[in-house]
């Protein structure tokens, strides 16, 4: 015997109402609203991430591009002749020596970097010079010895950075070339500096790292002889309109 069975019809219109009650039932259920909040926030924290990374990639690479593309300040050269005789109004046919330096000078700063390199014509050691105006310092690194020395800034021998841009500007043109004098100077060292980050940034640049000394002037020491036993070395360069030999000294 056969059997027919037969689809109620009742049947296949209750199923698409038991879809839609289980979709209004999964809609409504909290759990799976905030799974799906909490999916959006972290997509987006990590798209915000992404893209702090990416300014920050270009804000350096921004500064390394400026630092090795862009000009840097101007490095002026001069140079001067000088007359070392002290007696020079005597002598009927002075002889003259050149020296040549270069300078970086900084007006924004309130800095001047003097690179003197080594000399042709005399027994003077190569230096680099710091005069920083707003501490009102002075630094000499010795490139011969490899020792820094500083001292109270000179300012009736250094020029202010303006006029000394003016007159390197002047050398610079290769049509302006001085006869000038020679001064001559001497320092004595006193103490030793342990600590140079207390001197400027610019100072601390030159000297960190190595045997940094104060100095005094010879002639502003009450009572100091001249020692036959002192080890001295000199000096010469210009920030002005003559030349400077500066000698140190150390007993």
């Amino acid at each position: 015997m056969v059997k027919i069975a037969f689809n109620s019809p009742f049947a296949q219109k209750d199923e698409p109402k038991k879809e839609a009650a289980e979709a209004l039932v999964a809609e409504k259920d909290p759990e799976v609203a905030t799974h799906r909040g909490e999916n959006s926030s972290g997509r987006c924290l990590l798209t915000l991430l992404g893209l702090a990374f990416i300014l920050a990639g270009v804000v350096v690479g921004g500064a390394c591009i400026y630092k090795y593309f862009m000009p840097k300040h101007k490095v002026y050269r001069g140079e001067m002749c000088y007359f070392e005789n002290e007696n020079r109004d005597r002598a009927a046919e002075p002889y003259f020596l050149p020296i040549a330096e270069e300078a970086d000078i900084r007006e924004d700063d309130n800095i001047a970097i003097i690179d003197v390199p080594v000399p042709k014509f005399s027994d003077s050691d190569p230096a680099a010079i710091v005069h920083d105006f707003d501490r009102l310092l002075t630094a000499y690194l010795d490139l011969q010895l490899g020792n820094c020395y500083v001292i109270p800034l000179n300012t009736s021998i250094v020029m202010p950075p303006r006029n000394l841009m003016d007159l390197f500007a002047k050398l610079a043109t290769g049509s302006y070339l001085p006869q000038t004098y020679l001064v001559r100077e001497e320092m004595v060292v006193t103490e030793e500096i342990d600590n140079v980050s207390d001197l400027g940034i610019f100072i601390y640049q030159l000297c960190v790292g190595k045997e940094t000394f104060r100095l005094q002037r010879r002639d502003q020491i009450t009572g100091l002889q001249k020692r036959s036993v002192e080890n001295c070395h000199s000096i010469r360069h210009f920030e002005n309109s003559f030349v400077v030999e500066t000698k140190i000294c150390q007993q």
